[in-house]
């Protein structure tokens, strides 16, 4: 190496920077203790922010595009160095980059659970996760208040103290909203921007911007999920009655086809299939589900008891039994030629062709005649 290339080494003339990451918010451009010549070039791409920091203090700040470094273009530094004058020398100074370009899919989440006072529930634990998306807007602040003289500035150095921030102020505002827990989920788009406009002054405060803040799930403790999920099957079940034949045809299937057992528990089987059956059949006889739904049992039918629908000018009347039909025919309210029905007749039919009421017709029977006196 020559004498001119050695020197010429000793000097930075070209200050830029590629981020090779996905995570890198600042970045100190490397000097390895070298000094800035006058007219280097710096180059600011896009979703980048350089600042030049001297001696502890910040001066001047470029914004995206391509600079030649002179005392006209670094006003801050020139009046801290001194140079009233000019100044073409080479000179020291630190260079930070900040990436201003949105860092998504930034992961939050509530620790523990959160305790509201629910209209339906009452008291209640939830839990609640989601995502966000942060950028620098302010470089200065960002760098006084977080960075300090950190080199290398990543997310995961800040993330843990915006989830806290995020829960903290999620919980405040999810609490503040009343909204129903089972409500929640049609919701989660004002509950977002409620908690948004509550926690962006706090990321202000550190010169930064919460660009988005999404609410993934909201989610409630095992035991109340399962007591939902009852709740919710016996809605879609509805007829329970019409469930318990169910429940009781897939018993008698399930015992039927079991192969295990044998002997006595084959009988025992039966016997349990033949009671199933029974109950099942007086589930589904819907005269027993009305006595049932009244509280009563349907009494048996007295034997011997016939009724009869009969006409009557016109008119269906009855059931009537036969007592009360001698009664009408000897008011002339009843005779052979009206018609009459009864179950198990497939029609009505004349009343001296049944053979219960042909007795009914008969002429009746003449009195005892009176005894003659005995000579």
């Amino acid at each position: 190496m020559g004498l001119w290339d050695k020197i010429k080494g000793e000097f930075i003339d070209i200050i830029e920077w590629l981020d090779p990451t996905n995570d890198t918010m600042v970045y100190r451009f490397e000097r390895h203790q070298n000094e800035i010549k006058m007219n280097a070039k710096l180059t600011v791409r896009e979703t980048q922010v350089a600042v030049f920091i001297n001696e502890g203090q910040i001066a001047d700040v470029f914004q995206p595009g391509m600079y030649t470094l002179t005392t006209q273009n670094m006003p801050i530094l020139s009046t801290l160095k001194g140079w009233k004058y000019g100044f073409n020398s080479p000179f020291k100074a630190e260079v930070y980059f900040l990436n201003t370009k949105n860092f998504t899919d930034k992961k939050w989440g509530t620790p523990n659970p959160i305790m509201l006072r629910d209209p339906e529930f009452g008291p209640i634990r939830i839990r609640c996760n989601g995502n966000y998306a942060l950028k620098i807007t302010d470089p200065v602040k960002f760098i006084k208040e977080i960075v300090g003289t950190d080199g290398h500035f990543t997310t995961d150095e800040i993330t843990e103290q915006l989830r806290n921030v995020i829960v903290t102020r999620f919980t405040d505002a999810i609490g503040s909203s009343k909204i129903p827990v089972l409500d929640m989920a049609s919701n989660y788009d004002e509950l977002s921007k409620f908690a948004h406009e509550k926690i962006q002054p706090e990321f202000k405060e550190y010169g930064l911007e919460l660009t988005k803040l999404l609410v993934a799930s909201i989610t409630l403790p095992p035991n109340v999920e399962e007591a939902l999920d009852k709740r919710a099957s016996m809605g879609i079940i509805g007829d329970l009655g019409k469930y318990t034949q169910f429940q009781t045809a897939e018993a008698m299937m399930a015992a039927a086809t079991n192969p295990s057992g044998g002997g006595a528990a084959d009988g025992m089987g039966m016997g349990m299939g033949f009671a199933m059956a029974g109950q099942m059949m007086n589930t589904m006889n819907p005269q027993n589900q009305q006595h049932a739904q009244s509280g009563g049992t349907p009494p048996p039918p007295v034997p011997g008891q016939v009724k009869f629908h009969v006409v009557v000018n016109g008119q269906q009347s009855g059931p009537f039994d036969l007592n009360t039909i001698r009664q009408m025919i000897t008011q002339n309210q009843f005779n052979k030629e009206s018609l009459v029905w009864k179950e198990g007749m497939a029609n009505w039919s004349q009343a001296g062709t049944m053979q219960e009421l042909t007795a009914l017709f008969a002429p009746p029977i003449p009195p005892v005649p009176p005894i003659p006196p005995t000579v």
